[in-house]
């Protein structure tokens, strides 16, 4: 036996009630009936002219071709584009998304944030002005057809089959990665091909590249042309070290800051002790109103922001200055580590910023990142 929609051929998932066998794998995104053939997603057609777009600055020479050549691949083959944080990968899959909608061909965008969902909807609808543009999330599944459908990958249930290119952003991430069930779901969403987006690929991806089912195309270098911020390692015992964080804050008092915190009991005592300072607010899987407090503080000039990982990906905000405490800890993985580091210096206008590690022990893992982002400088075409 074989789910239909997450793709399961285990035994031990399969069980027999009064309506027949079905999976307990993905029994969470209703009963897939083995029996049966998972019922096709039935969406309208394509409109026409919903190619036409306008990006909000043209590519530099390097993105213009990664994005020719993604164009070209992804009519044969999956593609990983393996682009440093900031490099620009939304705009770097316009191409291809115009390619397929010209052609009367659905394109989903499946992402693990709800709220970057909510953004890049707002985003691509600016780059397709005569495109239906639909976000399909948490609190937001009344629409769920368009032309371009943006959803998170737990969404993906309800497209089987539906999609001639389905994007994939940060496929190595929390929930995607290391999960069977998103994995077979993202494939039966997809008749066509995929193509990934990621600074921070991981294993089986890499073993794709070596097989040669994977196109691996690279882009190590920021729309800006700067560097990206190397962190500094700090390494002080916990007393020593919160008084450390709190001088870079002061140090940094014109510029918004975000502070990485492992866990979220934590990430909650962190903004404590820090409020007794300065102004400051937190974020984590707990706090009510997520949305409007990354809101307020996208939008303000200095203020400091605790939270988890949950921050990790797909934030831009002008300017900011990043610290992780405890980088030490078991919690993060050098993919963590970097796409942390990656929120500094993003915006053209302020290419550049400070990043701080502080651990409580010496790590191996803190010094991997450090080595890996100072050798993405060194592969990126020096700015003219």
């Amino acid at each position: 036996m074989q789910c239909p929609r997450c793709r399961n051929t285990d035994p031990e998932y399969f069980y027999k009630g009064s309506s027949g066998w079905y999976c307990r794998r993905c029994v969470m995104f209703q009963r897939a009936m083995i029996e049966e053939e998972e019922n096709e997603a039935e969406l309208a057609e394509v409109q026409q002219g919903s190619e036409e777009y306008t990006l909000q600055y043209p590519l530099t020479p390097k993105q213009k071709e990664i994005s020719e050549q993604c164009a070209a691949a992804m009519r044969t083959k999956d593609v990983l584009l393996h682009c440093v944080c900031g490099a620009g990968k939304t705009e770097l899959v316009i191409r291809s998304i115009a390619e397929m909608l010209k052609e009367g061909k659905k394109v989903g965008f499946a992402i693990p944030r709800r709220q970057v969902v909510l953004e890049l909807q707002e985003r691509l609808a600016g780059y397709f002005p005569k495109a239906k543009v639909t976000a399909v999330c948490g609190g937001h599944t009344e629409e769920t057809d368009g032309d371009l459908i943006i959803c998170t990958t737990h969404q993906l249930f309800r497209y089987t089959n539906a999609f001639d290119l389905l994007i994939l952003d940060e496929p190595d991430a929390f929930p995607y990665r290391g999960s069977d069930v998103l994995h077979g779901i993202a494939s039966t969403a997809c008749r066509g091909h995929r193509i990934y987006l990621t600074a921070t690929p991981d294993e089986e991806m890499k073993a794709r590249i070596a097989d040669g089912t994977l196109e691996h195309l690279t882009l190590y270098e920021r729309p800006h042309g700067k560097p990206l911020p190397v962190p500094e390692i700090w390494v002080r015992s916990r007393i020593p070290a919160f008084f450390a964080l709190l001088k870079w804050l002061f140090g940094h008092a014109d510029a918004p800051r975000m502070v990485f915190v492992p866990t979220v009991r934590g990430t909650e005592i962190m903004a404590f002790l820090l409020s007794l300072f300065l102004p400051c607010m937190s974020c984590t899987s707990r706090t009510p109103e997520r949305d409007a407090v990354m809101e307020e503080f996208r939008n303000s000039k200095d203020s400091v922001l605790c939270c988890t990982s949950l921050a990790e990906r797909g934030l831009t905000v002008t300017g900011v200055q990043i610290a992780v405490w405890q980088a030490d800890s078991p919690v993060y993985d050098e993919a963590a580590l970097i796409q942390m580091a990656g929120r500094a210096g993003r915006r053209i206008e302020e290419p550049e910023g400070d990043v701080l590690f502080l651990c409580l022990e010496h790590s191996d893992l803190a010094q991997a990142c450090q080595k890996e982002i100072m050798e993405a400088n060194a592969h990126a075409v020096p700015s003219v």
